[in-house]
């Protein structure tokens, strides 16, 4: 888990009282806290742009746009700030919805000050798991980008397990120059062997050995 220090709870409802009292909580255990009266102030703070580690406490409704619709914005916008939403009586419906379209965790008012501490720890935790699993996708993205178009063929044979001598009868070339290519790939992505190779690739795309 990321320090505390490097992480942001931003709390977002439009009631000032009940948001008062979870800054309050949040910040008495060491949270950093950014509060905001709507979620068009969230917006304007410009919070969705790049964000810092941490999670978003979002009420579920509120005037004008409600979490619901501020969600569908993040993800749309490619935001890897998790969330928790914060529902009334009678709201158990939308939380479901919200949860199905990545939310962590939705808790019903009333609820214990432990139950939103533990809530939002797991969603900062979550939040560092997903943003390590797209820096390393990025770095295996980048240096997939070194190949060829040619090399990259050569590469998603070889890390099927394929020897040479299959991959060469499979693109119409010598072996000889599936040898060099196999070198080449190796260097450009730093990696040592078929099952590295393979590896890194999975990590760029989950799909790319299908």
């Amino acid at each position: 888990m990321l320090p505390i220090d490097d992480c942001v709870i931003h709390v977002v409802d439009d009631d000032e009282a009940f948001r008062r009292s979870l800054v309050f909580l949040l910040e008495s255990v060491g949270w950093r806290v950014v509060s905001h009266a709507s979620a068009e102030a969230y917006l304007a703070a410009g919070s969705d742009a790049t964000p810092p580690a941490g999670c978003l406490v979002l009420d579920i409704r509120m005037p004008s746009m409600s979490g619901l619709e501020l969600q569908e914005r993040l993800n749309a916008s490619g935001t890897l700030l998790p969330i928790v939403f914060i529902t009334g009586h009678g709201d158990v419906e939308l939380a479901v919805q919200a949860m199905k379209h990545g939310a962590c965790d939705f808790l019903q008012k009333p609820f214990k000050d432990q139950t939103l501490l533990d809530a939002v720890a797991a969603a900062v935790r979550r939040g560092a798991e997903q943003r390590s699993r797209a820096a390393q996708r990025d770095e295996a993205e980048a240096r997939l980008g070194r190949l060829s178009p040619r090399e990259l063929q050569v590469a998603r044979l070889v890390a099927r397990g394929l020897p040479n001598k299959q991959v060469a009868r499979a693109l119409d070339i010598s072996e000889k120059t599936v040898h060099v290519h196999r070198q080449h790939v190796m260097e450009k992505t730093e990696t040592g062997s078929a099952a590295e190779l393979a590896r890194l690739m999975l990590r760029a795309d989950p799909a790319a050995l299908d």
